[in-house]
C-alpha cells in the first residue's frame, strides 16, 4: 500500500466523507431496525478534530443530520458511544442524574502493546507480520467463546487502523446487558493477570476449565510456526530464563536449565520442556504438573483484553470506517472467515482510495452525472479498495436483519390464539 502523508490527512478527508464513507449502511447498523423510537438519536458520538481538539455528546436526528456534520467538522477520529435516556447534546439541560446510558453493544478491544513482555520482533506502536499473528489468535479465542460459550449471534470484528483490533457484540439481549453482567464476561475471558512486575501471570491446576482447553487448542495450531520459529522464544539463554521465571519447582527448573544448555533451537527446547513437564514424577507435581507447558503457551499467546472498555456501558471505541491518522489506513471490518489471511499491511489507507477515486475515467463521471436516477448510479465507495470491506459490513447487516425478523415472527406467533 502506498505511503500515507499526514499532512494531506484534511484535503484527503473532505473527499472521504464527501464520497467514500458508507453512511447508508453505518445509519442502518446503528438504527437497527428502528429497534425503539428514538433509538439512533440518543446515540452518542464522539470526534476528535485537528490538534485533538474532542467535542463529546454529540447526537443526530437522521442519516442526513450526520452526513452534514460529518463533512462539516471532518474529524480525525470517530468514537461511538452509548445510547442515553436523553439526546447526548441535550445534556447539560438535563436534571443532574437522569442523564443516564442505558444500551451498548458489548465491546472488546486488543491492542498490541499489551503484549510487549512477550514479543520479540516488535514494540510499542510498531506491528509486522510475524506479530500479527497474535490478533489471529485473540481473534479466535474470543469469537469462539462468544458464539459457543455464551450463544452472541452478531460480532463484528474491526482493525483498528494501527495496531489492534476491536469486537462489537450486537445482539439486542447484549446490547441491554449491565457493567455487572459485562464485567463477569470479560473476567471470564481474561487468563493473563497482572502488570509489569508480576513474572507469573498465568496460574493453571488439574481442573483445567473447558474454556482454557478450547484456547489451547486454538494456540497449538499456531504455536510452533509463531512462537518457536517466528519470536524464537527459547533461542538463548537470555529468552529462555524468562520462560523458567514461571517454573516454580526448583528441581524441574534445575532440570530444564541444564536441558536447554544441551540443545541449539527454540523447537528442540521445547520439546524437552514438554516432556520433562509430562513425565511421569512431575505429573503428580501440583506446582509444576503438565499443565507447565500449558501456562507457557497462555503466557505468550492468549488475548490481552482492556477490561475497561469491555465494562463500562458509557466508554466509548472507535468507529468502524474512522481513519487513523497515524498510518492513514481506514478501519475496516473484518471477514471473520478470511481471518488467517487479513494482513493489516494490506489495508486500504484513505490517501488510495482516495487516488482510485480520481482515476475514474472523466467518461464514466459524465454518464453518472447524466443519469436521471441516483439510485442507479454506483456508489463511490465501489470504484476503490474499500468496496471488499464495506461488502463484509453488508453481510453482518444482512445477519442482524434476518435474526430482527425471525424474533418479529415468533413474537407475532406467540400472540396468534389458536
Amino acid at each position: 500500500m502506498e505511503p500515507f502523508d499526514p499532512a494531506e490527512l484534511p484535503e484527503l478527508l473532505k473527499l472521504y466523507y464527501r464520497r467514500l464513507f458508507p453512511y447508508a449502511q453505518y445509519y442502518r447498523w446503528l438504527n437497527y431496525g428502528g429497534v425503539t423510537k428514538n433509538y439512533f438519536q440518543h446515540r452518542e458520538f464522539s470526534f476528535t478534530l485537528k490538534d485533538d481538539i474532542y467535542i463529546r455528546y454529540q447526537s443526530f436526528n437522521n442519516q442526513s443530520e450526520l452526513e452534514k456534520e460529518m463533512q462539516k467538522m471532518n474529524p480525525y477520529k470517530i468514537d461511538i458511544g452509548a445510547v442515553y435516556s436523553h439526546r447526548p447534546n441535550q445534556h447539560n439541560t438535563v436534571k443532574l442524574g437522569a442523564f443516564q446510558a442505558q444500551e451498548k453493544e458489548l465491546v472488546f478491544d486488543i491492542d498490541m502493546t499489551d503484549y510487549d513482555d512477550v514479543r520479540r520482533c516488535c514494540s510499542s506502536a510498531d506491528i509486522c507480520s510475524k506479530c500479527w499473528t497474535l490478533m489471529t489468535m485473540a481473534m479466535r479465542i474470543i469469537d469462539r467463546a462468544l458464539k459457543e460459550d455464551f450463544g452472541f449471534k452478531h460480532r463484528l470484528w474491526v482493525y483498528s487502523g494501527r495496531r489492534g483490533v476491536h469486537c462489537w457484540v450486537c445482539d439486542e439481549s447484549v446490547r441491554k446487558l449491565s457493567s455487572a453482567v459485562r464485567s463477569g464476561i470479560v473476567e471470564y475471558l481474561s487468563l493473563v493477570k497482572g502488570g509489569q512486575d508480576v513474572k507469573k501471570k498465568v496460574h493453571l491446576n488439574e481442573k483445567v476449565h473447558p474454556f482454557v482447553r478450547k484456547s489451547i487448542n486454538i494456540i497449538k495450531k499456531y504455536f510452533e510456526e509463531y512462537a518457536l520459529v517466528g519470536q524464537d522464544i527459547l533461542e538463548n539463554k537470555e529468552n529462555w530464563d524468562k520462560i523458567l521465571a514461571l517454573v516454580p519447582d526448583i528441581p524441574i527448573h534445575d532440570e530444564l536449565q541444564r536441558g536447554f544448555q544441551k540443545f541449539h533451537s527454540s523447537p528442540q527446547r521445547w520439546e524437552h520442556l514438554r516432556k520433562v513437564a509430562n513425565s511421569s514424577q512431575n505429573m503428580k507435581n501440583d506446582k509444576c504438573g503438565p499443565w507447565l507447558e500449558w501456562e507457557v503457551m497462555l503466557q505468550y499467546c492468549f488475548p490481552r483484553l482492556d477490561v475497561n472498555v469491555s465494562k463500562g456501558v458509557n466508554h466509548l471505541l472507535k468507529s468502524p470506517f474512522s481513519v487513523h491518522p497515524k498510518t492513514g489506513r481506514i478501519s475496516v471490518p473484518i471477514d471473520f472467515h478470511k481471518v488467517d489471511q487479513f494482513d493489516p499491511f494490506t489495508v486500504p489507507t484513505i490517501s488510495a482510495i482516495c487516488r482510485e477515486l480520481d482515476m475514474v475515467s472523466t467518461h464514466e463521471k459524465e454518464k453518472e452525472e447524466n443519469e436521471a436516477d441516483s439510485k442507479h448510479r454506483v456508489r463511490d465507495y465501489k470504484k476503490t479498495s474499500l468496496a471488499p470491506y464495506v461488502k463484509v459490513f453488508e453481510q453482518f447487516l444482512e445477519n442482524l436483519d434476518k435474526s430482527r425478523k425471525g424474533e418479529l415472527l415468533k413474537k407475532s406467533d406467540l400472540q396468534k390464539d389458536f
